[in-house]
């Protein structure tokens, strides 16, 4: 008889994209704690800042209790990723210093892991949709900071809030549009700029995105279909296998018997001469 034997392995240190996401976040995050503690900003930047950091947070919070639902063992997953719980609390700021500890396990992964961009390259749609993330929350960051610096004290300037910075660089993003609020300055408008041409492009990588995810299925279905293929024909080959197998044995015990039989009837051909 033929029996197949089916090896899984199981890689407990894989690098996976959203960790790499997690990474940069916690850095920027990090660099935000320490510009809101030591940095003398304004009040309306140091609340772009706060805004900002809080976002991070409900990602982060957002990241682990994804990854507690998909977990099996909730006991180890909580034992092992809590200090991910305690540094995606946003009202208490020192513990966002936590994030270092995300940091440096992060870190390791990548130095256990034999290549960086290979782990990245075989979780393609992970890695754009971790990608997508880390550029909505980046260009979103970066360009409400900094249209809020650049225009303050600007005559005609309207972007004087938080709240108006942030909205700007959300429709900006978007190329929307509304034209509510806009900058003045040339700096501005050469951030604006950069903005749009960003926009562009994060939305045309989502569209990109969204195609592959409706014709993925339509590619995996036709791979499954052909392992079945390839399932059955093997299938069949071992059943064709046992069967000549069979056969052989049965061939083998006939002319076992046969054997015996011509044994037996020499012995009594002999038996007779006697």
């Amino acid at each position: 008889m033929f029996k197949s034997k089916r090896w899984s392995t199981k890689n407990l240190n894989t690098l996976d994209p959203f960790d790499f996401v997690m990474m940069i976040l916690s850095f920027f995050s990090v660099i935000i704690v320490l510009a809101l503690t030591f940095g003398k900003l304004d009040k309306e930047t140091y609340r772009v800042l706060l805004y900002i950091d809080t976002s991070i947070c409900v990602i982060f919070m957002s990241r682990f209790f994804w990854g507690l639902f998909k977990a099996r063992d909730k006991k180890y997953y909580i034992t092992h990723h809590w200090i991910d719980f305690v540094a995606s609390i946003p009202a208490i700021e020192a513990l966002r210093i936590a994030r270092v500890f995300q940091i440096l396990r992060v870190i390791r992964l990548i130095k256990m892991s034999r290549s960086l961009i290979w782990p990245l390259l075989k979780q393609r749609k992970q890695t754009t949709l971790a990608s997508l993330l880390l550029a909505m929350v980046m260009i979103l960051a970066n360009a409400s900071v900094l249209i809020l610096i650049v225009e303050s004290g600007v005559e005609g300037a309207n972007i004087h809030t938080a709240e108006q910075a942030i909205w700007w660089a959300l429709v900006t993003i978007s190329t929307v549009g509304y034209g509510d609020f806009y900058p003045v300055s040339t700096l501005g408008h050469v951030i604006g700029g950069i903005v749009i041409v960003s926009g562009v492009s994060f939305f045309g990588v989502i569209s990109g995105y969204m195609a592959s995810v409706f014709v993925a299925p339509d590619e995996q279905e036709r791979k499954e279909s052909q392992q079945e293929m390839i399932k059955n024909e093997l299938d069949q080959i071992l059943e064709r296998m046992e069967a000549n197998q069979q056969q052989m044995e049965q061939n083998q015990q006939k002319m076992l018997n046969e054997i015996s039989q011509l044994k037996q009837e020499l012995g009594k051909a002999t038996d007779s001469n006697k």
